[in-house]
């Protein structure tokens, strides 16, 4: 984060003078340097887990949880024949995650000696870098640069922010997601494609990226009506329309595109449905998992109102002044992803780490004030719950006849 020179002299002969890719993986650096900390002060504090013995070493402690689905999919690739239980019912297997991430670590494999345990942290590790420097230029197009560097910083120390250094994929979707809002933010839509196509196989954001797009594309549709530059039925026609247009029945070919390739090696229709579902144990229903969970917790009319100020929360963040800063596309994109979380996520202990796709709440966040004491106090508290984010959810304890609860 920038210094706190209070000289304007000492601060020109210092880190404000480099280069601001320079500066941002400097940030970047740091903050996995805290992840590194805390991951090493956890794995050291870890019992006997499914993985492993007690106090693992470091490489073997990233590896836990979904890094050892990833793996098994690098060792051994997807089932052709979906594994069910006793009952038919279908259970967990590879087909959950996407296949960019493991990809690239067979890419990096193919060097001899490598292998998983170094290829897939330098694969997260470097995505993590390189989507720092695009989430940079994305807060550049809507802040001065030391606002887009404190914006930076703070998905850098942010509470899941370790995630970013693990083999998981979510790195590497960080930096699709933010190079894909880049080119949208920047209308260039034909570009996008390809980066947009590639983020569809590395996370399941095809769908709301798509809802982003419909949304910016109805956008234009009216202004196109205000204006009176209709063309058909009122739609604009200029070329940036018909562009923004192709990239939005692409990302809709691009949303649907796994779960078709499920459908096609396992000849079951609904084998990508039915394996995400494997974990919930129950059926997909849109908007119900968010009600049965505040109910379980609540009680029926508790849980009905606890959903309900959920929802008028997330609104009122959307609408507030410092989100409304960050642009269409970074606005719309948030807007559409808390959409889709609503509409099929089941609310779980995961949540927190599926949040981080809202990478530009931060930047949000740091628009409220310009008091570097309010700033310095997000990036201590961020980096606290990162502690707690670690110690609760990453470390494995036996605290139930099933195990813990995931990341």
């Amino acid at each position: 984060m920038p210094a706190l020179s209070g000289s304007r002299s000492v601060s020109r002969a210092g880190p404000a003078r480099w280069h601001w890719a320079v500066q941002v993986l400097t940030i970047f650096a740091l903050g996995r340097a805290i992840s590194l900390g805390i991951l090493v002060w956890a794995a050291g504090a870890q019992g006997p887990s499914p993985w492993g013995g007690a106090a693992p070493g470091y490489g073997a402690f990233i590896n836990y949880w979904d890094s050892g689905w990833y793996q098994q999919v690098f060792d051994d690739g997807y089932p052709e024949v979906l594994p069910r239980n006793a009952d038919g019912v279908v259970v967990p297997n590879q087909w959950a995650f996407y296949p960019l991430f493991p990809g690239l670590v067979r890419l990096i494999d193919q060097i001899p000696g490598i292998g998983w345990g170094a290829a897939a942290p330098f694969v997260a590790v470097v995505s993590g870098f390189a989507a720092s420097l695009v989430v940079y230029r994305l807060f550049r197009l809507r802040a001065d640069h030391q606002d887009a560097l404190w914006g930076v910083g703070l998905v850098a120390v942010s509470p899941v922010s370790p995630i970013l250094q693990i083999p998981y994929a979510e790195s590497l979707h960080l930096l699709l997601l933010a190079s894909s809002l880049y080119l949208v933010a920047g209308r260039r839509y034909l570009t996008a494609i390809p980066v947009v196509l590639a983020m569809c196989f590395s996370r399941p954001a095809g769908v709301p990226f798509a809802v982003l797009l419909t949304g910016l594309l109805v956008s234009e549709f009216l202004r196109g009506r205000g204006e009176g530059t209709g063309g058909f039925w009122g739609v604009a026609t200029m070329p940036g329309t018909i562009r923004l247009a192709v990239l939005t029945a692409s990302t809709g070919i691009g949303a649907l595109a796994w779960p078709i390739a499920a459908w096609v090696s396992t000849g079951q229709f609904s084998a990508y449905v039915d394996t995400e579902t494997a974990w919930r144990e129950e059926e997909l229903s849109p908007f119900t998992p968010w009600l049965a969970v505040a109910s379980s917790y609540f009680g029926s009319v508790l849980g009905t109102v606890a959903v309900a100020v959920l929802a008028v929360g997330c609104i009122l963040l959307l609408r507030a002044p410092a989100v409304r800063q960050l642009g269409a596309a970074m606005q719309f994109w948030c807007a559409a992803y808390l959409l889709y979380l609503a509409a099929f996520w089941n609310p779980q202990t995961s949540t927190f780490r599926i949040l981080l796709p809202l990478f530009p709440l931060a930047l949000s966040a740091i628009l409220i004030s310009r008091n570097r004491r309010y700033r310095w106090a997000l990036a201590v508290v961020s980096v606290l719950l990162q502690v707690v984010w670690v110690a609760w959810l990453w470390t494995w304890s036996p605290i139930t006849p099933e195990g813990d609860y995931p990341p």
